[in-house]
């Protein structure tokens, strides 16, 4: 009776004492940056005990830029996974005007494997006609502090246009219209992303969600089109998705038709894209 006693009792404390396999549903804080993304800009938001890095695939340029937070706790170093972000970019211009671009915050207080997704559409270059400044307004929620950084943009103008101003035929509204996908376009069927803003003010610059598109493809040096095109729908946010099909390398060009409430709105834009 004993032994079974004690072989009971055995038994008993291996299974509360034994250690689990279940993997912990904590988030890992020491995410690595991914190697494609290049530090641009770092530095602190005073006030809030936060450090921040700015990082995207490539320099600042004029469109639709695709950034990426990682921001650290400026007292321990260790991530920050929970926080309110807030972007302002400004270009002081030659005088004394200034104003805005259009901008995307981060979609959650709570970071993407690490990092705070967002996005800046730079509407001009830096140079002589003005300077970028990338204000960033955070509250982190594990300090409870609040602040801003303060970060300088060179903004490069690229030399194939990824974004292109207008002015609309049927109501006199200016847009900017910026490709955000493909970044590196390649032969056969591609996702066709770009994003419409609209110029309400010198600081505002709202998403346009009223639009429909029609892309037409040429190969400008062969003197042909594709097959397999998708015009962009409105998916979300000012953003409009469809397909593009590169059927070989070379130079193309994406003439863009727009309307607007049955009416034309443009039919004279173009995108010039080289394919490796």
């Amino acid at each position: 009776m004993k032994k079974i006693l004690f072989a009971a009792i055995a038994v008993f404390i291996a299974v509360v004492f034994m250690p689990s396999c279940k993997k912990t549903t904590t988030p890992d804080p020491t995410y690595p940056i991914p190697t494609n993304l290049k530090l641009l800009s770092n530095g602190y938001a005073t006030g809030s005990a936060t450090r921040v890095e700015v990082y995207a695939a490539d320099s600042f340029f004029v469109g639709y830029n695709q950034l990426y937070l990682a921001l650290y706790d400026s007292a321990t170093n260790e991530r920050v996974m929970n926080a309110d972000v807030t972007l302002n970019p400004m270009m002081t211009m030659t005088g004394s005007m200034s104003h805005s671009s259009p901008f995307e915050n981060p979609a959650s207080s709570l970071a993407a494997e690490g990092l705070f997704p967002c996005a800046v559409v730079f509407v001009m270059p830096t140079g002589s006609m003005g300077s970028w400044v990338l204000n960033v307004q955070l509250l982190n929620h594990t300090t409870g502090f609040s602040g801003t950084a303060a970060f300088s943009a060179n903004v490069l103008n690229p030399t194939l246009a990824k974004m292109k101003s207008l002015t609309t035929l049927d109501d006199s509204s200016k847009l900017f219209i910026s490709i955000v996908k493909p970044i590196n376009p390649l032969a056969g069927v591609n996702d066709f992303e770009i994003a419409i803003h609209k110029k309400t003010g010198m600081m505002s610059f709202p998403a346009a969600n009223d639009y429909t598109t029609v892309i037409n493809p040429q190969m400008m040096s062969m003197g042909h089109g594709s097959p397999l095109n998708e015009n962009p729908i409105f998916t979300a946010n000012g953003h409009y998705l469809g397909k593009v099909n590169y059927t070989m390398s070379g130079d193309w060009r994406i003439y863009l038709h727009l309307n607007h409430n049955g009416a034309v709105a443009d039919s004279s834009l173009y995108f010039d894209i080289i394919v490796p």
